[in-house]
C-alpha cells in the first residue's frame, strides 16, 4: 500500500483570490478525512499565495483527534520563519524543498552540490521534535547519496519529469521508467524512504506505482482540478483506490 497525502494548496489558492473564506481549507481537509485520505500536505511559502502561517496551525489542530491515522506533512524551503512554524506544530513529516525565485511551483530538487551542514544540523533538529524528514531530490544518484549524508529519513522524488514522459509514450516513457526504479533502489540501499509528486494524476500514477519501494505521493494540483467537476470526496477515493488502500 502506499500512502497518499493530499496538498490543499490550491483551495487556499482560490479562497485567497477573493480575499475571503470561501472556500474553506479546513472544510476541504475534513472531506479528504472522512474520505479515507491517510495524509495531509501544506506548502506555506514565504509570500503566502496560498497556504498562510495561520492556516498550517489551523489544520494542525483540526488534525489533531485523527493523528493516530491521518499524518501532517508540512513543505517549504529552510528559511527561519519554516523551521520555527514545523518545531511548534511537530508535523509528523516535514519536507525540504529548495525555491527558487519567481517560480509558480517547485521546479527541480536539491541540487547534489547544496552544502551540507546547514541543512543537517535543521534535519538534527526536526529529529529531536521528532519529525520525520523527507528531502526533494531529482532522480539522480549524486542527489540521493547526497539525501543520504543529510541524514534525511526520506527523499521525495521530483515527478514532473515521468509526467512529460508519459504523455510521450514509448521509449520516452520506457527509460524514464527505468530512471526512477535505479533512483528508488538507491534510495532503499541508503536506507531512505520513498515518497514521490509533482503532475501525478489518475492517468500515469497506476503505471509510476508499478514501481515498488514508494512509500508516499503527494498529489495536489490534479486531484482539485478534478475535484471541481466530479466533488472533493469522490476524487480522493479514486486515488486511494489506485494506491491501494481500497
Amino acid at each position: 500500500m502506499v500512502r497518499l497525502s493530499v496538498n490543499v494548496n490550491k483551495v487556499a489558492t482560490l479562497r485567497n483570490s477573493r480575499g475571503s473564506a470561501v472556500p474553506s481549507l479546513l472544510e476541504a481537509v475534513r472531506v479528504c478525512v472522512e474520505a479515507g485520505a491517510p495524509g495531509i500536505t501544506v506548502h506555506p511559502r514565504a509570500d503566502e499565495r496560498h497556504i498562510r502561517l495561520a492556516d498550517v496551525h489551523e489544520i494542525a489542530a483540526a488534525l489533531e483527534p485523527v493523528r493516530d491515522r491521518v499524518e501532517y506533512n508540512i513543505e517549504g524551503d529552510p528559511r527561519p520563519e519554516l523551521i520555527e512554524l514545523v518545531e511548534t506544530v511537530r508535523p509528523d513529516q516535514c519536507t525540504l524543498v529548495p525555491v527558487r525565485p519567481g517560480e509558480l511551483t517547485s521546479e527541480a530538487g536539491w541540487p547534489a552540490e547544496t552544502p551540507r551542514e546547514e541543512l543537517a544540523e535543521i534535519i538534527r533538529c526536526f529529529h529531536q521534535q521528532r519529525v520525520r524528514v523527507s528531502v526533494f531530490v531529482d532522480p539522480e544518484p549524486a542527489a540521493i547519496d547526497w539525501a543520504a549524508e543529510l541524514g534525511a529519513d526520506r527523499i521525495e522524488l521530483y515527478t514532473e519529469p515521468y509526467a512529460r514522459a508519459f504523455a510521450q509514450g514509448g521509449a520516452a516513457l520506457s527509460e524514464s521508467l527505468a530512471r526512477y526504479r535505479a533512483a528508488i533502489e538507491r534510495a532503499v540501499a541508503n536506507g531512505l524512504g520513498v515518497n514521490a509528486g509533482h503532475d501525478l494524476d489518475l492517468e500515469n500514477l497506476p503505471t509510476f506505482l508499478d514501481l515498488s519501494g514508494i512509500d508516499e505521493v503527494s498529489i495536489g494540483h490534479a486531484l482539485m482540478a478534478r475535484a471541481m467537476f466530479v466533488g472533493l470526496g469522490t476524487v480522493v477515493a479514486e486515488y486511494l483506490q489506485i494506491t491501494g488502500v481500497r
